[in-house]
């Protein structure tokens, strides 16, 4: 059983509602969804540190043993994670979400490599904020993204090299449909996710981006990244069908999440500056049966 997390941490757990793909639903045994939320409280709260969206008072920084002087320094911060994260692994973490993580990492035998890959993948954020060519944009989601599926097949106990390889493709592609959805706030913290040779090649500046909607060349190079993120998802769904019982029906969430955002995106006829286009429940109900039964 995992530790219970402190209320004051509910706040990064609750957050879990709003992905585009179910975390841990009511349908998987409850072992899986104890480690499945213990690894998305991580994983949220090392995008938190990365985007600076850490809940007020200092209570992170506090236990991570920062000085509230650095508590605004996400690289600091991001440091002092990674050593609590260490301890996971080799003694007593401090952090409450890292503490809960522990009981996780030793009953699946998980490895450090995922969680500093999206450590890794927080620190580009805070150096690299355009990226030149969608392989440099492939590169990062491998750090972003990629360690995500990993964990969950670890957890699952049903890791196999292609299941890996199929796992990669369906979550680069989430997080790229994110981007997606993301535009305007990723240009609001100084990032931009679409690859500057694509926005070169239909004819959209940064400029362009910061309107209240985005005009036919911007909308242009959206449908063509979607057309992408639609063919990793492709690639990726046969993984699916690869497994049984209920792990079957959550990787089909996952599919079904990213086909159901690139609907929601293309139903606004790609104009995705005025806010993130969202899925409805029944179009993601409708992608998990196309899914499942391998129509996709």
């Amino acid at each position: 059983m995992a530790t219970d997390t402190p209320r004051t941490d509910r706040g990064t757990l609750d957050k879990a509602a709003d992905e585009n793909f179910p975390v841990a639903p009511f349908f998987l045994p409850r072992a899986w969804r104890d480690d499945l939320m213990a690894i998305y409280g991580f994983a949220r709260l090392v995008d938190d540190i990365g985007d600076g969206d850490l809940a007020p008072g200092g209570a992170d920084a506090r236990h991570l043993g920062v000085p509230a002087s650095a508590a605004d320094d996400r690289l600091a911060m991001l440091d002092a994670f990674e050593t609590d994260l260490r301890r996971v692994f080799d003694g007593t973490p401090a952090h409450p979400l890292l503490l809960n993580l522990q009981p996780t990492v030793r009953r699946r035998d998980l490895t450090p490599e995922p969680f500093l890959g999206l450590i890794a993948a927080n620190r580009q954020d805070q150096q690299v904020t355009r990226y030149e060519t969608y392989d440099d944009l492939l590169a990062y989601c491998e750090l972003s993204a990629n360690p995500v599926g990993r964990l969950v097949l670890a957890v699952t106990g049903t890791s196999t090299p292609e299941r890996i390889r199929r796992s990669d493709a369906v979550c680069t592609a989430l997080q790229i449909v994110e981007h997606l959805q993301d535009v305007a706030e990723d240009l609001g913290r100084d990032r931009v996710y679409l690859p500057a040779e694509d926005m070169k090649r239909f004819h959209v500046t940064e400029t362009d981006l910061k309107a209240a909607h985005a005009g036919a060349s911007l909308r242009a190079l959206v449908a063509f990244e979607a057309q992408r993120a639609c063919q990793l998802l492709n690639e990726g769904a046969p993984l699916v069908g690869s497994v049984t019982g209920r792990l079957r029906l959550l990787l089909a969430g996952f599919v079904a999440g990213g086909r159901a955002a690139v609907h929601a995106i293309s139903a606004v006829r790609y104009d995705v500056l005025p806010g993130p286009p969202r899925p409805g429940k029944l179009r993601l109900l409708r992608e998990v049966g196309v899914t499942l039964r391998g129509e996709g």
